[in-house]
């Protein structure tokens, strides 16, 4: 979730200071907020236990169940199906509360979960993240229309540094844990054991949001006999088309005969006029405003997901560290996530919004670039660790900021769609770049990569593979920089 999306932001202790600088009852933990921000934080919780999780214990996952050269599948069939139910979702909070889609999500979600990890071939195991992927679009969608509905915009930086605050607490202790309960108990426990881990508490405050979002569901004009819009079919079915589109190019990706071009020229001739229409006019040439901010949040995290998806799979399988010591490397990434999306919602920081997501993506540019030299066994492999913590800082910085300015360009009516349309480039970013990278990885044998060992004889032999996944990845997210000077909406001046 390259949101992905949506991570990791400050501490409860910053969340709670934001909170305070608010006057009165008007804080996100003051009384008249308390309830709702607590709601939705646990089911952020929800997610970011999920992908730290996951994420540590798919490099043994992938290997047992015989599917390495599926290994990019895990993550990006996942945002593939999300692709279609950020849609849906969108239609389905604007046409009344959005807690129809969050609740129908959450459960989507946990059954994907089950599905995985009860797999026993890698292309079940696909189906499980495909079906956590429409729990999760449905669910991003909605708790941004919650955001922009039921808080006033000067709160609104502090929600979602609040958000990403979950994320850390599951971004140190996920990765241990996930990795010793894969070491211990085999790693499908790490899948089944999520929606037990999390149902419970967010049962429990669900009332609570439920009464305080339903507040937030508005009627519309040209709705139905309740007053409330219609969902627009035709967006539903660009949708659609868009996720079969991605398919078929994941498809031809890892097919890499010949014939394999029909089903990538398929793929594009159903994904482009799609994401035309789907995504704000202008995004794709970078048009000031909303186009560029959803362009920019594509590739921040299409950058970051592509570079993260391989990096514990890099360190297991060529530098020969546990599937516990490689989900930690990821783990002070999460705390500077937190530390750049507390910077964001600083009320200094107001002005300055457009330099911010430059800088972030500056810093994630850097240190995905330093990765691939871990690949070098003269180089320590704390490398990547230090390196992923520039990398969060970077994001934590971009990400918050980015949906903040997607919030403040959006009218109220139209909040459901812009939010669908951030987090469509988002997820679409993730198929594109994830399903390359992992094209490049297989073309370069790196399906057939085995656990390295301490002997010169049987290391490890593509790291080849591994460069071409990183190296692009930190072009394109400098690429980023230089077009975040245009996020600025027309006839407003620079900062």
């Amino acid at each position: 979730m390259s949101v992905a999306g949506d991570r990791k932001a400050e501490t409860g202790v910053a969340a709670g200071e934001g909170a305070a600088e608010a006057a009165g009852d008007g804080g996100i933990l003051g009384r008249d907020y308390r309830a709702l921000t607590l709601g939705v934080v646990s089911v952020v919780l929800l997610v970011a236990f999920e992908a730290t999780a996951v994420g540590t214990a798919m490099p043994v996952a992938a290997r047992e169940l015989h599917g390495l050269g599926l290994y990019a599948f895990g993550f990006s069939g996942y945002f593939t199906t999300s692709l279609f139910a950020m849609v849906v979702s969108g239609q389905w909070c604007d046409r009344g509360s959005p807690l129809a889609p969050l609740a129908t999500g959450i459960a989507a979600f946990a059954a994907g979960l089950v599905i995985s990890g009860t797999a026993s071939a890698m292309g079940v195991f696909v189906l499980g993240r495909a079906v956590q992927g429409l729990g999760g679009g449905l669910v991003i969608v909605a708790l941004y229309v919650v955001v922009g509905l039921a808080y006033p915009e000067r709160l609104r930086p502090a929600v979602m540094a609040s958000f990403s605050a979950s994320w850390v607490v599951p971004s140190i202790v996920g990765p241990l844990v996930s990795g010793t309960v894969t070491e211990q108990l085999g790693w499908r426990w790490v899948f089944l054991a999520i929606p037990v881990l999390v149902v419970l508490p967010l049962a429990v405050m669900l009332p609570a949001l439920r009464r305080t979002a339903a507040h937030a569901g508005r009627g519309g004009a040209g709705g139905d006999a309740a007053g409330r819009p219609r969902m627009d079919g035709r967006r539903i079915g660009l949708a659609a088309l868009l996720a079969c589109g991605a398919v078929l190019l994941q498809y031809a990706g890892q097919d890499l005969r010949p014939l394999s071009v029909l089903p990538a020229l398929a793929g594009a001739g159903l994904m482009v006029p799609a994401a035309l229409r789907l995504l704000p006019r202008g995004t794709f040439r970078a048009a000031r405003g909303l186009p560029t901010v959803v362009l920019m949040r594509g590739l921040a995290a299409g950058t970051f997901a592509a570079a993260e998806t391989f990096i514990p799979l890099m360190l297991v399988t060529q530098r020969g560290l546990s599937p516990t010591l490689a989900g930690l490397s990821l783990a002070g990434g999460g705390l500077t996530w937190a530390l750049g999306s507390y910077l964001q919602a600083r009320p200094r920081f107001e002005p300055v919004r457009e330099r911010l997501v430059q800088v972030g993506m500056l810093l994630t540019a850097g240190a995905i670039a330093v990765v691939p030299l871990a690949l070098d066994h003269a180089v320590p492999a704390g490398v990547v660790a230090v390196a992923w913590c520039a990398g969060g800082m970077g994001m934590g910085m971009t990400i918050s900021t980015l949906s903040v300015l997607m919030l403040r360009v959006s009218r109220p009516a139209d909040t459901g769609t812009n939010s669908a349309a951030l987090q469509v480039g988002d997820a679409l970013a993730n198929v594109v770049l994830v399903g390359a990278a992992g094209s490049v990885f297989a073309a370069l044998g790196g399906g057939s990569v085995a656990p390295a060992v301490h002997t010169a004889a049987h290391t490890a032999s593509h790291p080849a593979a591994f460069a071409a996944v990183f190296l692009p990845a930190a072009a394109l997210a400098l690429c980023a920089a230089g077009i975040s000077r245009r996020l600025r909406p027309p006839g407003l001046p620079s900062a």
